[in-house]
């Protein structure tokens, strides 16, 4: 069994900052999982696929396979293709972001992705964001994370890479947009997002990546000298 890290936790909890941080840290593989669902959702609006329909969205999925490249030497960690296209900037746009979980709730969508996620931590150590990894993808990872935050807190963090982006979005609309991800994500019938049996909770409200980083450093020794 390899020493995967999964890192669980809802929207702009910090999930993606954390990981890739991480997996420098420990020369691990990184992959966050989210960017292969929102991959989905760009090909779906790209084609104006109904995004509710569980088999329209299946359709897309096997019609224009997402596949994820490892990429140690870019900002992200990995590239992102869907139909053989690379997908960029695109795949964290506002208006993915908007339909990414009602994409990611269908069950049988959610099949594929994880046999594919699996494959790739068969290539070695892995550090895994997303909404299911402690808990369905990766239920035997020996540290587990679940990285959370206050809502406000998570609403001032995606403001600001919004802002970056010269696109600030308006707080109340966007406050209550987190808010119906955390609905849909944790309400779903198939691998609803919860703490994973095991899991270390973070609050990650008041703290730094960096030392949240090190906070999961810790317990990555910690399970390592018992191992």
């Amino acid at each position: 069994m390899h020493a995967h890290v999964a890192i669980d936790g809802p929207v702009a909890g910090g999930k993606t900052t954390v990981a890739r941080l991480l997996a420098r840290e420990l020369g691990y593989l990184y992959l966050d999982t989210g960017a292969m669902y929102r991959a989905v959702a760009v090909m779906g609006l790209r084609y104006g696929v109904e995004l509710d329909s569980e088999r329209a969205v299946l359709e897309v999925v096997r019609e224009h396979a997402v596949h994820v490249e490892l990429d140690t030497h870019g900002d992200r960690g990995y590239r992102v293709f869907a139909g053989g296209l690379e997908l960029g900037e695109e795949l964290f746009a506002r208006e993915v972001a908007a339909v990414v979980s009602v994409v990611a709730a269908h069950p049988a969508v959610r099949d594929e992705l994880t046999q594919r996620q699996r494959e790739i931590a068969a290539l070695g150590p892995v550090v895994m964001a997303g909404r299911d990894i402690g808990t369905i993808v990766l239920p035997d990872a020996p540290v587990k994370i679940f990285l959370t935050a206050s809502v406000e807190a998570r609403v001032q963090r995606r403001f600001e890479e919004y802002s970056r982006q010269g696109n600030p979005p308006d707080l109340a609309h966007l406050r209550a947009q987190i808010e119906e991800r955390d609905r849909i994500d944790r309400s779903r019938a198939v691998a609803p997002l919860r703490v994973a049996e095991g899991a270390v909770v973070i609050d990650s409200s008041d703290l730094t990546p960096e030392a949240v980083v090190q906070m999961i450093h810790a317990r990555v020794r910690a399970v390592a000298a018992v191992r």
